[in-house]
């Protein structure tokens, strides 16, 4: 973890679509607000690579370039793109993504193709009724499903996703959100299951009160602990999430705020 205080990092926010909703999630144009979901603005192809090369040329410890929204990278056939395109140019940098995992276990061997090295995996429950309460909906191959049908499916396909890219040697990290009330039982068989399929680490994060959530309390600190130290014994817990813009740019923790691209592209 002590790269996390050395090596600087690029979010390119060329994805904008998503394929299911959650309930605590609200993706946006906005240049201040710093949380998961938010950038300055949506790049096209060139406009994400003027942007790495710049960061590129003024940064000499970027190491990491991710896409992480401000939808499903997986959904957005801009993501492959643009990795395969960085892959050839910046053979050096380490390719990571975000995703909901509902279209892993279909792309991994596509991943694998694009250089992506490691992949962040948003799963929040494993049984399906904790599931139906946490997303709106879920929209595969043109079907959209509610409840617990789609939940069920989405859980399915996160799980066998993780294995696949395991398989294929990619690193799969798994990012929980913490909602007091609704998943605090969840979070160890998370884990448990993850780490049965090759996950390497697990990040929770507490809920961040907005949309089908905007009522609900933030969890505490001690219940945030307590459920780390629960999935500890299944999988090792990174504890310094600063739950990043999808623009981000910077070593975590010193960026100078505000959006990633706000700078560069709007003066």
């Amino acid at each position: 973890m002590k790269a996390h205080f050395t090596a600087a990092r690029i979010h390119l926010p060329v994805a904008p679509r998503c394929n299911i909703q959650c309930r605590y999630c609200v993706r946006k144009i906005d240049k201040c607000e710093q949380k998961p979901g938010i950038a300055a603005c949506i790049m096209d192809d060139e406009m994400a690579l003027k942007r790495l090369e710049a960061e590129f040329k003024s940064s000499p410890s970027l190491k990491v370039v991710g896409i992480a929204g401000p939808g499903d990278p997986l959904e957005n056939e801009a993501t492959y793109r643009v990795l395969g395109r960085i892959k050839d140019s910046y053979p050096d940098l380490i390719l990571c993504l975000s995703t909901n995992g509902l279209l892993l276990e279909d792309v991994a061997e596509r991943l694998k193709d694009s250089g992506v090295r490691t992949v962040t995996v948003t799963i929040n429950a494993v049984d399906p009724e904790v599931g139906s309460k946490i997303y709106d909906w879920v929209r595969y191959k043109g079907e959209t499903l509610e409840g617990t049908k789609g939940a069920e499916l989405l859980i399915k396909k996160q799980l066998r996703g993780v294995e696949e890219l395991v398989k294929r040697g990619i690193v799969v990290r798994i990012n929980t959100v913490l909602i007091p009330g609704v998943n605090e039982d969840q979070i160890p068989r998370i884990a448990e299951e993850a780490s049965k399929r090759g996950a390497s680490l697990m990040n929770i994060i507490p809920l961040i009160p907005q949309h089908g959530f905007k009522e609900h309390r933030r969890p505490t600190c001690k219940e945030l602990e307590e459920a780390r130290n629960a999935a500890e014994k299944y999988l090792p817990q990174f504890r310094l999430c600063r739950q990043c813009r999808a623009d981000a740019a910077g070593i975590p923790g010193r960026e100078k705020g505000g959006g990633a691209a706000s700078e560069y592209f709007h003066g």
